[in-house]
C-alpha cells in the first residue's frame, strides 16, 4: 500500500529556512504528480505547492517565491525548501498526491516564531 512519511519540521524564527522531505512507498513515484499540503490548527488543509512527474512546479499565492518544490525520482523523495518563513506559515505540513488521493501520513510540524 502507499505509505507516506514526512520529516524536516522543527521550530524556527520568522524570516529563517526549513528544508521538508518526504519519502514515498508504494506507487509509482515517477509519474505522480505530487504536492506539499499544509494544515494550521482550525483551518482546512489546503496545497500549497505541487510538482509534475517531470518536474513543473506551481505555487500558491501566499508562498510564492519563498518555497521551492522538488523531486528526486530515484529516491521516490519530494522535498519542499522554505525560505523567509513567517508566522502564518505555522502548520502541519504534509505530502500527497495533487489530489489527496493517498492514504495521510503523520506530516510533519513547522512553528514560526515571530
Amino acid at each position: 500500500q502507499v505509505r507516506l512519511v514526512e520529516s524536516g519540521g522543527g521550530l524556527v524564527q520568522a524570516g529563517g529556512s526549513l528544508s521538508l522531505s518526504c519519502a514515498a512507498s508504494g506507487l509509482i513515484f515517477s509519474g505522480a504528480h505530487m504536492g506539499w499540503f499544509r494544515q494550521a490548527p482550525g483551518k482546512r488543509r489546503d496545497l500549497v505547492a505541487q510538482i509534475t512527474g517531470d518536474g513543473i512546479a506551481n505555487y500558491a499565492d501566499s508562498v510564492k517565491g519563498r518555497f521551492t518544490i522538488s523531486r528526486d525520482n530515484a529516491k521516490n523523495t519530494v522535498y519542499l525548501q522554505m525560505s523567509g518563513l513567517k508566522p502564518e506559515d505555522t502548520a502541519v505540513y504534509y505530502c500527497n498526491g495533487r489530489s489527496g488521493y493517498y492514504p495521510w501520513g503523520q506530516g510533519t510540524q513547522v512553528t514560526v516564531s515571530s
